[in-house]
C-alpha cells in the first residue's frame, strides 16, 4: 500500500502540470477579449459621477473587471502631478486585465490630464486605443479664471496657459489612438463652446445639454459606446 501512495503523488503532480498552464491561457484569452475603459473624472468630482455610463456600458457585456474608474486630487498641476498618477493607473489596469491597451473616457478637465497623458508619457500612445472627451475644455475656458487665483488645476484650464499652450503643439490628435469628443451650445462651463472640438478627432455636437448632463445624456452614452465599438 506505501508503494502504491508513492506512485499515485507523483502521477497527480504531472497532471496538474499539465491542467494549470491550458487553465491559464483560457482565462488569459477570455480577460484580453474587450478592451478595458478607464474613466476619468472631471474637476471637484469623484468616480461616482461615471454611475449611469457604467451601468450602460455593462448592458452592452462590459464586467466590472474591464470597467476602471480613475480616483484623483483635482486640485493639482495636469502635467506634474495626475497626468503621471494616471500613467501609473494604466499600467496597473494592463497588468490586472492582460491588456495591451485601455479605453480613456473623460469628463470636463479630465480631458486635459487624459490628453497630456496619451501626448507626452512614453507609453501613452500605445497604451491607448480610443479617446473620448465629453465637455472637455480642450482649449481652455475662461470659466476658470474664476478660481485660477487660487487653483492650479484651474490655471491650468485658462486659455493660453502653458498646459494648454503645450497640448496645442503639434499634432492635436498624436498616434494611432481614435479620438472623440462630444460638445453642447448650452454648456455654462466651456467657453467658448468651440473650445472642445479637436482637430483629427470625430467630434460630435450634443445638443443643448448643460456641463454635467453630457454625463448621463442617453444620445451621448449611445455614440461613446458606438464609438469604443470601433
Amino acid at each position: 500500500m506505501l508503494r502504491l501512495r508513492v506512485g499515485i503523488v507523483p502521477l497527480l503532480a504531472v497532471i496538474a502540470s499539465l491542467l494549470v498552464p491550458a487553465t491559464a491561457a483560457r482565462a488569459e484569452v477570455a480577460v484580453a477579449a474587450r478592451t478595458p475603459v478607464v474613466l476619468v473624472h472631471g474637476y471637484n468630482a469623484d468616480p461616482g459621477v461615471w454611475g449611469g455610463l457604467r451601468e450602460d456600458l455593462k448592458a452592452d457585456g462590459y464586467t466590472d473587471a474591464e470597467l476602471f474608474s480613475f480616483g484623483y486630487d483635482t486640485h493639482r498641476s495636469v502635467n506634474e502631478v495626475i497626468a503621471g498618477e494616471l500613467a501609473a493607473y494604466v499600467e496597473h489596469v494592463k497588468r490586472q486585465t492582460g491588456a495591451s491597451r485601455v479605453d480613456l473616457v473623460a469628463h470636463s478637465f479630465g480631458s486635459l490630464v487624459t490628453r497630456w497623458y496619451v501626448k507626452f508619457d512614453g507609453a501613452g500612445q500605445s497604451s491607448v486605443a480610443h479617446w473620448v472627451s465629453l465637455a472637455g475644455p480642450n482649449h481652455g475656458t475662461g470659466t476658470a479664471w474664476a478660481c485660477a487665483l487660487w487653483d492650479q488645476a484651474c490655471r491650468d484650464m485658462t486659455p493660453n496657459s502653458y498646459v494648454q499652450k503645450k497640448l496645442a503643439e503639434g499634432d492635436e490628435t498624436p498616434g494611432a489612438v481614435r479620438y472623440a469628443t462630444w460638445w453642447s451650445n448650452c454648456d455654462e462651463v466651456i467657453n467658448p463652446d468651440s473650445s472642445v472640438a479637436l482637430t483629427g478627432a470625430a467630434n460630435h455636437a450634443a445638443g443643448c445639454l448643460d456641463h454635467n448632463a453630457l454625463l448621463g445624456d442617453d444620445g451621448v452614452s449611445q455614440g461613446v459606446r458606438a464609438f469604443l465599438r470601433s
